[in-house]
């Protein structure tokens, strides 16, 4: 029964845990309090007051410690005694990288305070979604936030750790989360971590590569207009500044019949960004059809991880 890599029985625990881990984030999202992932960051961040300094070196080094911790507990996970006890293991750990449940929740929210009128809770739940000033924002704008922000965090929180849980288990489900929140701490481009930050953006756009361009055809198959999306991944998929945001952004705009792209502010500095889509700009009425594709897209994928692991079970299974 056992082959090269995992046994049989190894690739079985590995599908039914991510099978229970999507289902339960489906059920409860994220916590309020004690999320895993904020723990994380607390820790990270005490680290990273020990390591730090303007230099690449630092923040390779900040890196290198932060993702070899979740890679050595995703091995030790994956040693528990116990077959029920890995596959429980693995569900906790789907269930802890998993965004999906929050992300649309979050996308509802924004779409209820904007057809409210009520642009100050609006601007004060955009940052739940992006890192964009929201101060000067008005609903057009902060629409055009929410579904780019949508359309990024589809493959940042469900689609990547998916795809990474399926590839190499809970060390690949811990890794990637804690390369991605690294990202989003250190790796944006101000006077304090552009170079000590270098190292996590990097990281981040190598574990993304593959997943963004699967979160793009997952949302051709799952968008309203396929043939659009499809035109639009190819045309514009690659104008963004990002190697990976890109195709997910463009596949949402080419989906939903917008445009995306345009003017972004980010803690005072801006930056212009190409426009992706034949349509109008979105509106207030387009951030639940983005929601709705969101949560197609996270089903999707949810489903194509559990059964290309149950794949190769059977396969292993059938060659034993």
């Amino acid at each position: 029964m056992r082959k090269r890599g995992l046994t049989v029985k190894g690739w079985s625990e590995r599908a039914a845990g991510i099978a229970l881990g999507v289902a339960l984030d489906a059920a409860v999202g994220d916590p309020r309090r004690g999320h895993p992932v904020a723990l994380f960051g607390s820790a990270a961040v005490r680290l990273e007051n020990r390591l730090y300094g303007d230099a690449k070196a630092n923040g390779v080094a900040h890196v290198a410690i932060c993702v070899a911790g979740a890679v050595g507990a995703g091995v030790l996970a994956g040693r528990a005694p116990g077959a029920a006890v890995r596959t429980a293991l693995t569900a906790a750990a789907t269930w802890a990288v998993l965004g999906g449940t929050t992300l649309a929740r979050e996308g509802t929210r924004m779409a209820e305070a904007l057809e409210a009128g009520d642009l100050d809770a609006a601007r004060r739940r955009l940052p739940h979604l992006c890192g964009r000033d929201p101060s000067m924002l008005e609903a057009p704008e902060l629409a055009r936030a929410t579904v780019e922000s949508l359309a990024e965090n589809t493959s940042d929180a469900v689609v990547a750790p998916l795809f990474w849980g399926v590839v190499a288990g809970v060390p690949g489900l811990l890794a990637y989360r804690v390369v991605n929140t690294l990202d989003a701490m250190v790796g944006h481009r101000s006077p304090r971590y552009l170079r000590f930050g270098w190292g996590a953006a990097r990281l981040d756009d190598v574990a993304n590569y593959l997943p963004a361009r699967v979160t793009g055809l997952i949302t051709v198959l799952a968008g309203p207009d396929r043939k659009g999306a499809m035109a639009v991944l190819v045309r514009d998929g690659g104008r963004h500044p990002s190697p990976n945001a890109g195709r997910c952004e463009a596949a949402f705009a080419g989906a939903l019949g917008v445009t995306l792209g345009g003017t972004n502010v980010y803690g005072g500095r801006t930056e212009q960004r190409p426009t992706m889509g034949d349509g109008p700009k979105p509106e207030v009425r387009d951030i639940r059809r983005a929601v709705r594709l969101t949560r197609a897209v996270s089903l999707l994928a949810a489903g194509a991880a559990v059964a290309a692991a149950w794949a190769v079970t059977r396969r292993r299974s059938s060659a034993g």
